[in-house]
């Protein structure tokens, strides 16, 4: 018996839909990064890109537990002297870019290599519930907690 890896070529992507409306960002975003790697596909390889497309309609409704709204810092830096800025949660959700969050959540659960950054262009998240890709078919994703 022979171990079978995956070939790049091979490899059928899907396109998933998510409505984040009442989800709490934490556990979703684990749920969106699971498929985006292709975890929950038994053709599974840690070197090939085996996941599939996920589009998130309603990222400003998403929810989050405890404090993070007022306590969860996010940085951004240009490399320039003293460039650094940081913001909080409710600060980005109030802002005209809400779905920041959710990506950026998203994008610390992936590798940490060209792999993940590859992964990452599979992920299209949109503050409203309109999306663009109607053409591709989308399955909804099951988001229920287990």
């Amino acid at each position: 018996m022979r171990t079978y890896w995956p070939k790049k070529e091979e490899v059928v992507h899907k396109w998933y839909h998510v409505d984040a409306e009442g989800k709490i960002l934490g556990r979703l975003a684990v749920k969106i990064a699971r498929v985006l790697m292709g975890k929950h596909k038994p053709i599974f390889s840690p070197h090939v890109d085996t996941g599939d497309f996920v589009v998130v309609t309603n990222a400003e409704k998403i929810k989050v537990t405890g404090r993070k709204l007022t306590q969860r810092l996010y940085w951004r830096d240009s490399r320039h002297h003293g460039s650094l800025k940081s913001q909080t949660m409710g600060a980005i959700l109030a802002s005209g870019r809400p779905e920041r969050v959710l990506y950026l959540a998203v994008k610390r659960m992936l590798p940490k290599r060209v792999l993940g950054r590859q992964m990452l262009r599979k992920l299209k998240v949109y503050a409203g519930p309109d999306n663009p890709h109607a053409a591709q078919k989308l399955e909804k994703l099951d988001t229920a907690v287990r």
